[in-house]
């Protein structure tokens, strides 16, 4: 659980792949998740399994049936897992009560994670023309994410916050 070894997260990037198709709202899958593990180096983040997961974060909740001994097969593979299955929202769990779950339970890492994956998901609603959708989002932030970001990276909450302050004044001149 050291520093990122770079090369290391080569086989992670490369299941990463598996999803390379189109986001519902745009955009592509692949490049979002490596985007949210960017996010977490340029925060100064270095702790390899929080990158690895980073680099995968969605494969399980988009792939039907993914197969995850192919996390588990990998180095640090099961610590990788297990915290890809905390930010991993489970088929017919409404999206308050999962963030609730990471908020009130999830782990520090859970937490930082979510928070990343945030704000790569706020910068993507530039690909959002629906305004419900993106109102909807804002108050979701408001509500579950910034609090996370506010324990655990201030830094992060700043931008996730600048975030949203820029979107709801989209949404106010539209």
């Amino acid at each position: 659980m050291g520093k990122i070894n770079i090369a290391e997260l080569k086989p992670y990037i490369s299941l990463a792949t598996e999803l390379k198709d189109s986001r519902h709202f745009g955009g592509n899958m692949f490049r979002h998740m490596l985007n949210t593990c960017i996010v977490l180096i340029d925060y100064g983040y270095e702790d390899s399994i929080l990158l690895k997961a980073a680099a995968i974060h969605d494969l399980i909740e988009d792939i039907p049936n993914f197969n995850t001994q192919k996390i588990v097969n990998l180095t640090e593979g099961e610590a990788v897992l297990n915290l890809v299955m905390e930010v991993t929202k489970q088929p017919g769990q409404c999206k308050a009560d999962f963030l609730k779950q990471i908020l009130f339970h999830g782990s520090k890492k859970a937490q930082i994670l979510k928070v990343a994956d945030r704000i790569v998901n706020i910068y993507d609603l530039g690909f959002v023309t629906q305004e419900k959708f993106i109102y909807r989002y804002i108050c979701e932030t408001e509500e579950f994410v910034l609090p996370m970001a506010l324990n655990t990276d201030i830094n992060m909450y700043d931008e996730l916050l600048q975030l949203c302050i820029s979107r709801s004044e989209f949404l106010r001149n539209h």
